[in-house]
């Protein structure tokens, strides 16, 4: 069996590089929302490991107040003994999804942080659009954002065939209070 960071692990990292607490907060957000996905996931027929999930998730910001969070979190991973943690928070901020028969934890980590909004399930839109108010107005900036939104529309319809409901319904108790 691989091994896996623990929650308890993640807490002392958060400790050890001063991670804020609405951070951490954001952090356990985004796991729970990967984990709860990847666990609808398998429940209809796909095999994600889901303590894979919960940890990369955990860990994906534990550096971000550093300018190059994703690659200095990846690093610290890896010297502690978590590769496969370490590939996800490295690509977290930049990746592309994979093709649906190909869906990978990665992808639900980044999933995740693409429906969180500090530490609340908002789902894609308002996500989106809070990207869109803070990344820099140029037009290949806004553009990119925009395609990248379309991909993980497409991703989460994809899902949303295989579990049978959709992903917002998951979160619905959550969302309807963030929005109150």
């Amino acid at each position: 069996m691989t091994k896996r960071i623990t929650e308890a692990e993640c807490a002392a990292l958060y400790e050890a590089y001063h991670t804020p607490p609405h951070v951490i907060a954001h952090c356990r957000a985004v796991s729970h929302t990967a984990w709860e996905i990847g666990r609808q996931m398998n429940l209809h027929g796909a095999h994600l490991d889901l303590d894979l999930i919960k940890g990369a998730g955990l860990a994906h910001d534990v550096a971000r107040t550093s300018e190059k969070h994703g690659e200095i979190g990846a690093k610290m991973l890896e010297e502690l003994g978590y590769p496969d943690e370490a590939a996800i928070v490295r690509v977290h901020m930049t990746y592309d999804f994979h093709e649906f028969s190909q869906i990978d934890e990665t992808d639900l980590v980044c999933l995740a942080d693409r429906l969180v909004k500090e530490d609340c399930y908002v789902g894609l839109d308002a996500r989106i659009d809070y990207i869109l108010h803070k990344a820099p107005k140029a037009e290949a900036v806004q553009r990119r954002i925009l395609e990248k939104k379309e991909q993980t529309r497409q991703l989460i319809k994809q899902i949303e065939t295989l579990i049978g409901q959709t992903i917002d319904s998951l979160f619905a108790e959550v969302k309807g209070t963030e929005e109150s």
